[in-house]
């Protein structure tokens, strides 16, 4: 576990946005067991790929015209339970961090794991979820 002190302006940087942070798995499960609507996960993180590639391109992917219902996230390595709820919900993909998930309706329709944000700029991630947003949302 990392200490709040530490991870607080890298959870800052996305709930200032406007995403909600989760920290219990019982939040989790109120935001994900929604039956109608659109909801993005950002699995937040501590490493350099969270905070150049995912976070960046999470923010910038919402400034289009199409976008979800709901902006949620977690933080891997300090809400643990809250990471584990909502990773059974991003399920068959294995555990990964940093991610971002989009649901809609309840089924998780569109997941970006790791290996498809490390390497990759802020800019493509952005792209990546505009496209699902036009699909979903």
């Amino acid at each position: 576990m990392y200490p709040l002190e530490i991870v607080a302006p890298m959870s800052q940087e996305l709930t200032a946005f406007g995403f909600k942070g989760l920290s219990t798995p019982e939040q989790v499960s109120e935001e994900l067991d929604q039956a109608s609507g659109t909801t993005m996960v950002v699995v937040n993180s501590v490493c350099g790929c969270a905070a150049a590639n995912a976070r960046p391109g999470a923010k910038m992917a919402l400034q289009g015209d199409k976008k979800p219902d709901n902006l949620v996230t977690v933080f891997a390595g300090v809400d643990q339970a809250a990471t584990a709820k909502a990773r059974e919900y991003m399920l068959p993909y294995p555990p990964s961090s940093p991610a971002i998930a989009l649901f809609k309706d309840g089924k998780l329709v569109h997941f970006l794991e790791r290996h498809h944000i490390e390497g990759r700029s802020a800019e493509i991630i952005a792209a990546n979820l505009q496209m699902a947003f036009e699909r979903y949302c």
